[in-house]
């Protein structure tokens, strides 16, 4: 069978990442970035063409499979969109969009176009978070009770001034958009629909530098009864700290943790014991920070499972709205206390 083609749209960082996994998985034909340099050398290194916008690759390429798009948070619908449009499977980096109402666009562009879209949720590939849902889906917690989420990291104000768009609420839309999209999502396919939210946020070390928070806390209840908390913030102080999620359950307790949902920390399960889990992938690294898990590897296998032999979708766009759902719920309770 014939290689998928694929595009990319964004040439930043994230998209370094997605270009090694693309030629490993299809062929990259085209890139495109609003920077051109940036453009041009991710397109030498791996053979593409290179162009400056999105619309101008779409109008001059015309044998793409499949669009990966790595813009801007607040860009993803847009440009997951024009693609759609063309009649072009696409895969959106996290967030899906940075509101629910734009998901719903996307998604119901997708289906009039008869095309497939993924969203990137690498974080359910780490060996302890599928442990754990396993553990969920075959109900051998018992009656789950509460789940207490933490995220502690570091983003320090370089990180943020060496972007253009990282910090405004227009095209970054929030800390748990960009930093913490991936852990909101774990709970929705852990313990499904969120109820009701009570949040505070906070922008304690990054005043005149986001338009945002950098700090909050949640109370969420579910409508399966299952009660929760997220602690969350850039401001451990140096370097990122920790990222867990601990759930407390009729019949167990166990807690995921490391910086990135990576490690699993403690089990006390009733009749049940989690094996050695296998290592996963390492984390994300960006020079001076560093971000989630790097399961990109099985994202694109799974892209190409299902365009090519028929297979489930891994997250669909349904999955990626439910999290910015929940987002949008926290941020609606804070009311962006800053």
């Amino acid at each position: 069978m014939d290689k998928l083609k694929f595009a990319l749209a964004g040439c930043g960082r994230i998209a370094e990442r997605h270009a090694e996994h693309i030629a490993r998985s299809g062929i990259l034909t085209a890139v495109c970035d609003i920077d051109y340099h940036k453009a041009q050398r991710l397109a030498e290194k791996y053979g593409a063409r290179a162009w400056s916008t999105l619309d101008e690759l779409l109008q001059n390429e015309k044998d793409i499979d499949v669009m990966s798009v790595c813009t801007p948070n607040g860009n993803h619908a847009e440009h997951s969109i024009k693609a759609l449009r063309r009649g072009i499977h696409v895969l959106c980096e996290k967030p899906m969009a940075i509101s629910v109402f734009d998901c719903g666009e996307m998604i119901k562009e997708a289906e009039r176009a008869n095309r497939r879209l993924f969203i990137v949720k690498q974080n359910r590939y780490n060996p302890p978070v599928r442990a754990v849902k396993e553990l969920i889906d075959n109900k051998i917690l018992g009656t789950i009770q509460s789940v207490q989420l933490n995220c502690f990291w570091n983003r320090n104000s370089e990180y943020y001034s060496s972007s253009d768009w990282k910090g405004t609420i227009k095209l970054d839309g929030g800390t748990l958009y960009t930093q913490f999209s991936h852990f909101i999502d774990l709970l929705y396919w852990f313990f499904g629909d969120v109820k009701s939210v009570q949040a505070m946020t906070r922008n304690y070390m990054h005043g005149g530098i986001i338009e945002f928070e950098d700090s909050g806390v949640a109370i969420l209840e579910f409508f399966s009864g299952v009660i929760g908390t997220i602690n969350f913030n850039v401001n451990s102080y140096s370097r990122n700290m920790e990222g867990s999620l601990t759930v407390f359950a009729e019949s167990g307790t166990v807690k995921i943790g490391g910086q990135y949902l990576n490690e699993l920390e403690y089990q006390d399960i009733k009749d049940y014991l989690i094996p050695d889990l296998p290592a996963g992938n390492p984390a994300n690294s960006y020079g001076q920070y560093t971000g989630s898990m790097s399961n990109h590897d099985k994202v694109y296998e799974n892209v190409v499972e299902v365009l090519n032999n028929s297979g489930i979708i891994a997250a669909n766009g349904f999955e990626g709205l439910k999290t910015v759902e929940i987002i949008e719920k926290i941020y609606s309770s804070a009311k962006r206390n800053n």
